[in-house]
Order: C-alpha cells, then structure tokens, then sequence
C-alpha cells in the first residue's frame, strides 16, 4: 500500500466531477431539515458547508421560495452556525445557535434559542441559559413556544442548575454516578444532566421603571419546568405539541426489572404540568407521532419487543386521546410506516416508507385504511411538510443519483417539483442500474449497481471490465435507498469500480417475511442472499469476477467478517466498525437489553464471525472509531488480534500481515470530520488498489507514514 502515484494529490485542472477529487467531496453543501411558515409562503432548510481549513462543518439556515420562482437566499450567518428551524403560529422563525450575544458580548456563548422576526430584521436572542437548548417545539395554531433543555438531575431551578455546571467546571470533575441503564448511547455518554420539557413563557420579572429603550424591545422570556420530575425518561423519546399549544404528547423510558426499559406515551398538560399515561404495555415500545388537526388524534408508532423468535416489527397507530381507543392504521399494507404529517383536514396521514429500494411518500386513509403512493420516482424522501391548503406537500428528496434537496409535490397528481436550491445537483461519474436474483429458497432480491462512466457509445470500459464492491448495508433493519455521504459509491466509481448496493435478508421495503426468514440467523440467509445478488450481478458482461471485494460497515462490517471466514471469493475485505464476537459484544453495546432480546446463547455462538477465523486466507482491512459505543472498540482490538494470530494470514516470523488496521482515537460510530473522511477513503481506495488492481497508491501524508 506504500508507493509513488499520490491517490489524492493536487488536481492539475478541474476534476471532472467533484467524485474525483477528496476536497472537492467533503466540501460539497448538505442540506437537512424542512420548516414551513404557517401560511404556506417561507420555506427554510439548513446547509452545512465546510469551514476554512476543512476541519469541520459550519451550519446555516436557508430561505427556499415554496413556489419554485425565486432563488434561494441565505437568512442566517455565523461562525457558530445555526440549526433546529421552527416557525411559530405568528410567523417568528425560532432556531438555537451558539453564536455570541451581541447583548452580552462578555458572556461565554451556549446553544442559545434565537428568533428571526417574521416582518425582517436582524435575529436577536430570545432566551440563553446555562445549559443551553438541544430542540425547539412551536404550535401550529397558538402562541405556545416549548425548548427541550437538559439539567443536572439534583438541580432545584435554573439558578441551581447554573451554579452546579458552574461548579463542575471550575472544579474540573467530569466524573457521573450512575443508578440506572443505560449509561452511553451511540457516541455520548449519558449524564449527569437530563432532558426536560420547557414552556417558553413571559418573565414574571417587572422591567426596571421608566429605564428608556428602543420600540422594538421584546417582554424578557422565562422556562417554566413541565417535567422537573421525569428524570431521565425523556432522553431516547419524541415530542410533539397539540395544535392549540396546550398539550405535550411524548414517548418516555420507564426503566424496569434486570436493567431493561419500555416506552410509554403520555400527555402533558401545558397549564399545570400535570402528567398522564395514555399507553403502557409490557413488552411494547409507543413513540409519539403528530397530532391531526383537530388535536383529537394521535399518530403512534408501535413496535413489539422483539424475541429470538419474534422479529423487529414497526406499525403505525391512531389513539383517540378522548376514548382512549388505539387501532393499528393500514393493517394490510406490508410495510414499515413513519408518520409525517397529517392533511389540514385531517383526511389522511402523510408516511414515508421504505419500498424495494426507494422511500416513496404514502397517503393513509383513516377511515378506509387503504395506502396509496403519493410519489412515484426511485427516490426516498424524508421531512415531508404539507401546505396550509393541502394541495401540496414539501420534503426533501434523495437518491443515489443525487444528494438531498428539496422539492414541492402536487398531492392530487404525485408530480414532484425541484425547488430553486441553495445547492445544485452535483454531476455523477456514472449511471445507475438495478440487478435482481433469486434467493436459494425462491425468495425475489434485487440490488442497485452503480456502474462507472464508460466510453460513449459503450457499455463497457476500454480494455477489459470493471472490477466489483459489494457493500452491505447497516442497520441491519434497513435498505440501500437514499444518497450517503458516509459509503459514497461515486467515490469508488470514479475510479473504475462498479459498486453493488443489494437488500439481503432483514432488509426493510420487501415486507414483514423479508426480515422473518433472516432472524436470529445473519450468518444464513442475508450471507446466501448476499452471495446469490453478487453473482446474478456477475453474470453481466461488463464485471469481472476475478476482481472483487466485499465492504460494510456496522452490520455490514459483520457481514463483511461473516464473509471472510466462510468464502475466499473475494480478493479484499473491508469491515468497518464491525461486529466479531458476539457474545462478547453484546454486554458491552450502549444498549445491551434490545440485544440480549435478539439472539439466545446458540444462536450467538452459531452465527459469531470470530469462531471461522482460521478460515480466513482474504486480506482485511479492520476500521474502527475509539468513541464507537454501539459497537465498543473492544470489537475491532479482538478481530485485530486475532487475524495476526489466527487466521491463514497471520503475520510472519518477521511480523509481516497484508492485513491493516485503520484506527480513529477521536472518531465514533461514523467517521465525521471531514479530514477524517478523506483519510477513510484515501487508505480504503489504497488497499482495494492493492489487491484488485495491483497497484501501489500512497497513503494520505496526514497518517505520517
């Protein structure tokens, strides 16, 4: 992997597409998030764009035209950047940031909730507290306002709560006490503040007499505490306001015997703060959904605690919050439902789904419970938003043709309309395709293919076929159906490399049976599924079979192991933030009561990748981040070792190994920053020209080799 043609270095004219260059990718605008003005005429995004030295990226708020006639502008700018757009039932856009009070230039600055009014004007500060503010919730119909804000669980009020944050950091100590599970998740450790529910209210304070001021000064706002009892409920939950602003429905963490946990729904009263369970059932999960119009109907997503026997399952409910009554909506159609928004008169419920291989916007009728595909294209969409007179709906729109962006959609026609972006569509260095097979068992499967550029006129590259990359997807409750900045195929097809992104066994869009016949088995049918796609795809004539490589990540990742020690078909393997043993990691995983609900002791012994490592005899590429609690680093230290002790490529009596290990001290689940990423690539597109292409690349200059 060491040698003389730079894989990255400095382009000599334009690349031809930004997939060809590792600055030109991470610099590329993402766009996230949708807020819709009340009356239907602002439409606001947020844009994330690299800073100055490529270290990280910097976020801002975006207006788009919902009419699709005006460019798209800028509303908000900041070193600190800006993010969680809310507008309220007045017009007034809230958001948090952590930029400077101009007010209060001395002040050290915290994620403060800003608002930009709604007749113009500069954004100000609307209310700043020691701990900061994670999220912002408005009312669709009344002047009701609520952040959710954490604090240390032993504070009495927010002045308590300043003086103890006050206290730890002076004093240095980072250490938490734990008395309940779980204690990190994802790449954050939990503790010892707390997620609670604010109302955004008038201060109660007098302003001083007479002390002159300008017109435009606003009443000083206060947080009244709507949940200082909760404790840690609220961490993993949702939250939405009823629209006339006088109720909370949120899904919360009842901890319960042997360290497990279920989710409940409750109702919060806005005026009193009072709390009442409205679902609580053992062994169910109830996650709060948007409420209808009307404010009678809750949208609930409820899914059973799974069993080594009983797979994942996902459905939408309707709870009646008057009668109490909960029926399942749509209990035919075979999908996995998320609730987005609900039609003005309440006729209908607007879900994404995910739907062999794309995400498409669904109409679900409450009173008929037929589903009806609004949108039509190979696309996913998320954050679907409807216009006041419900003839349309705005979401954003991706596919691996194309990142995130935002379009309108006509809901009598399904029509789908680019809006005027803040980001063009970026040029793809290649075409898109799909491949289907059949599993042993009879079972349809299909797969996308991003295959290269290949010279006009031709199917195929000059002088020979592509080479291969089967990439297995995450989750593994999940689907190849929307743009990634993370696993980019672009990135490896603008090198030459086909890349083959199929939905094995356990893969959401296909469903119920589709994840049934994987269960508790993910090293039978999602491998067979895996293998029986990767041949259908090599029975084409411009893919050569003689140079292949399998890559995943998280699930992927143990795929990818599974792979190595069960077939020496490939000639490389990358596995990134992977799972090797697994009775080990199932402890040790930030959330170790939904996994020790998945697979018995035999079944973790009958499908742990680490019992064939003497069978390995593929070079590995083991990737793993320090600050990965979903798959603790002790997963990649153990497949590490063991490859240079056990497997056919152990290394030498003078330590060789044509096996390598990418380590991020600093990087988690994902590899984030942006300099991070280019490395990622670099050293992956390194090792995959070494064993398919036979070529030597050098190494980024940032790893000091």
């Amino acid at each position: 992997m060491a040698g003389t043609t730079p894989a990255s270095a400095e382009p000599a004219t334009r690349p031809e597409t930004p997939f060809h260059d590792l600055d030109h990718y991470v610099a590329m605008p993402r766009l996230s998030g949708l807020a819709l003005s009340p009356d239907g005429a602002r439409l606001v995004t947020t844009v994330a764009t690299l800073n100055g030295k490529g270290t990280e990226y910097g976020s801002a708020l975006w207006e788009i035209d919902p009419a699709g006639q005006a460019p798209a502008r800028r509303i908000t700018r900041s070193a600190k950047g800006e993010a969680g757009a809310a507008f309220a039932a007045n017009g007034d856009l809230y958001f948090t940031s952590a930029r400077p009070d101009p007010d209060k230039p001395d002040e050290e600055p915290v994620n403060a909730l800003w608002l930009l009014p709604h007749a113009g004007g500069e954004a100000r500060v609307a209310l700043s507290r020691a701990g900061g503010v994670e999220r912002v919730i408005t009312a669709q119909k009344a002047d009701a306002t609520f952040v959710q804000a954490s604090v240390l669980a032993g504070s009495t009020d927010e002045a308590d709560d300043e003086a103890r944050r006050k206290g730890r950091k002076e004093a240095k100590v980072a250490a938490i006490l734990h008395s309940s599970y779980p204690v990190r998740f994802w790449d954050s450790d939990l503790g010892p503040a707390q997620p609670r529910l604010f109302a955004v209210e008038r201060s109660a304070a007098e302003p001083e007499p007479g002390k002159p001021t300008t017109v435009d000064a606003e009443p000083a706002l206060e947080l009244r505490n709507l949940t200082a009892d909760i404790g840690p409920a609220l961490r993993f939950g949702e939250a939405h306001a009823s629209p006339d602003g006088r109720t909370i429905y949120a899904s919360v963490s009842k901890p319960l015997a042997k360290g497990d946990l279920r989710s409940e729904l409750v109702a919060i009263d806005v005026a009193s703060g009072t709390r009442r369970t409205l679902l609580s059932e053992d062994r169910m999960d109830y996650t709060a959904g948007p409420v209808s119009p009307d404010g009678r109907t809750v949208a609930v997503v409820v899914e059973p605690h799974t069993t080594p026997t009983s797979a994942y399952r996902c459905e939408v409910h309707l709870l009646d919050v008057e009668t109490g009554q909960l029926r399942r909506l749509a209990p035919a159609w075979d999908r996995m439902p998320h609730p987005e928004a609900w039609l003005p008169d309440g006729s209908a419920l607007l879900v994404t789904a995910d739907d062999a291989g794309r995400s498409p916007v669904f109409r679900l009728d409450p009173a008929s419970g037929e589903a009806t595909a609004v949108t039509q294209d190979d696309a996913a969409y998320t954050d679907v938003l409807v216009s006041p007179d419900g003839a349309a709906a705005y979401a954003l729109r991706s596919s691996y043709l194309f990142p995130p962006e935002a379009v309108r959609i006509d809901l009598a026609t399904g029509e789908t309309t680019r809006l005027g972006n803040p980001v063009e569509r970026p040029e793809v260095p290649g075409r898109l395709e799909e491949v289907t097979a059949t599993a042993e068992d009879g079972t349809p499967l299909r797969a996308w293919l991003a295959l290269p550029a290949a010279p006009e006129g031709k199917q195929s590259p000059e002088g020979g076929k592509h080479p291969l990359l089967l990439w297995i997807h995450g989750g593994p409750i999940g689907s190849w159906n929307a743009w990634t900045w993370r696993w980019n195929p672009w990135l490896l097809a603008a090198q030459g490399y086909a890349v083959l992104l199929p939905d094995p066994a356990l893969s959401t869009g296909y469903g119920q049976h589709f994840i049934d016949r994987g269960w508790g088995r993910w090293g039978a049918e999602p491998y067979t599924d895996l293998m029986a796609v990767t041949d259908a795809a090599l029975q084409r004539g411009d893919l050569d079979p003689e140079r292949t490589a399998a890559m995943g990540g998280s699930f992927g990742g143990y795929m990818a192991n599974w792979v190595a020690g069960h077939t020496d078909r490939f000639r490389a393997i990358v596995t990134h933030a992977s799972l090797w043993a697994l009775d080990a990691f199932g402890p040790t995983t930030d959330m170790a009561l939904y996994w020790a609900k998945e697979m018995d002791e035999a079944m973790m012994q009958a499908n742990s990748p680490h019992h064939s490592v003497g069978e390995i005899r593929t070079p590995m590429l083991v990737i793993h981040g320090d600050k990965d609690y979903r798959v603790p680093i002790g997963e990649g230290l153990r497949l590490w070792w063991e490859l240079l002790s056990a497997s056919q490529l152990a290394a030498d009596d003078e330590g060789r190994t044509p096996h390598r290990f990418l380590y991020f001290p600093d990087e988690n689940h994902w590899i984030l920053q942006p300099q991070h990423a280019k490395v990622w690539y670099g050293v992956v597109s390194a090792f995959l020209a070494e064993h398919l292409l036979g070529e030597e690349r050098q190494l980024p200059k940032e790893l000091g080799l």
